[in-house]
């Protein structure tokens, strides 16, 4: 009987822990900016929220689908291609833009998906690899769109609504907390409903998945649709915060990888294991590019390369997996 009612609270003590923890890790999150306050602290944290939105974007169609997208710059680069030319041509809010630039990023994916879909594994792989790559090329010879040389986003009057910071990064830093907690809790959400069911048993067994009655290319075209929403909203993010866009540095393979590298290390198909994964790829990044300078732009790829074998060997379930043998 005391084994029953010890094993009935379990659950209940699982909760509270939990939410014991996210709530000490929201107030660091909050107070960080009036604590550390010189920029490049502040620059690593909305790198970090920035690249942990990506990667949770990519993990819901990436994790648990298990549709190993390198496609994904495509959905930044629209988002933040979108955004800055009606900011530029058209004086629209980069707010408003933002959801534009979204709404975009889920009918290309939708359309994408119809020919990738039909694809599996290193195939499917290479697929999105080519989309994005010829999606690069168009930009860089689209003179519309600032061709090779990019676009610079006009400088606007300091304030939320122009989405422009000139003097400090503390509003940058919470807006980018913001989005980052947004897709969190909805990928937390998707994990317990039943999409995510259905793309757990996808990821599983698709022939299963079939003969179970799931409408695989459906809930695959959801999952790219959700993903790329949330890609395009950084996308939009990253425009307005560095004012500047080029098809070499919103829409480069490299990106693509890098994202989902950071959800792979971290662990893909959990909730917090994108976040790991920025915690430590992205610190590494800015540190090498910062203190090593040009001839320092290689060691953190070979690190990434070097973290991503040891995972793989030693660990295949990313850092989650390694928190929960210290559980």
């Amino acid at each position: 009987m005391g084994k029953e009612e010890r094993s009935s609270m379990d659950p209940t003590k699982k909760n509270w822990r939990q939410v014991l923890f996210l709530s000490v890790v929201g107030i660091i999150l909050l107070v960080f900016p009036h604590i550390f306050t010189l920029p490049f602290p502040q620059h690593i944290m909305i790198m970090i929220f920035l690249y942990a939105t990506l990667a949770q974007a990519w993990n819901i169609v990436g994790g648990y689908a298990g549709q190993c997208s390198l496609g994904h710059a495509v959905y930044f680069g629209c988002g933040a291609y979108t955004s800055s030319l009606l900011l530029i041509h058209f004086g629209l809010s980069p707010w408003l833009g933002m959801l534009v630039g979204a709404g975009l990023a889920v009918g290309l994916s939708l359309i994408i998906g119809i020919p990738v879909f039909r694809l599996a594994g290193h195939y499917f792989a290479i697929a999105t690899i080519a989309i994005g790559e010829m999606c690069q090329i168009g930009m860089v010879n689209w003179k519309g769109g600032g061709g090779a040389n990019g676009l610079y986003l006009p400088i606007l009057d300091e304030g939320f609504y122009n989405f422009e910071f000139h003097t400090t990064k503390v509003p940058y830093y919470y807006i980018a907390l913001a989005i980052a907690a947004v897709t969190f809790y909805a990928t937390h959400l998707i994990e317990k409903s039943w999409i995510g069911f259905y793309l757990r048993a996808i990821k599983g067994d698709l022939d299963a998945s079939r003969s179970l009655g799931i409408n695989v290319a459906r809930y695959k075209s959801i999952g790219l649709a959700i993903s790329a929403f949330f890609t395009a909203v950084a996308g939009t993010f990253y425009a307005q915060y560095v004012l500047f866009i080029d098809p070499e540095s919103v829409l480069p393979l490299m990106l693509s990888v890098l994202i989902s590298l950071v959800a792979i290390l971290g662990g893909v198909a959990s909730v917090w294991g994108p976040f790991l994964g920025a915690l430590v790829l992205v610190p590494l990044s800015e540190f090498t590019r910062t203190y090593l300078g040009g001839g320092g732009k290689a060691i953190d790829l070979m690190i990434y390369g070097a973290l991503i074998v040891i995972i793989a060997r030693f660990q295949p379930e990313g850092l989650m997996g390694l928190l929960k043998k210290f559980r």
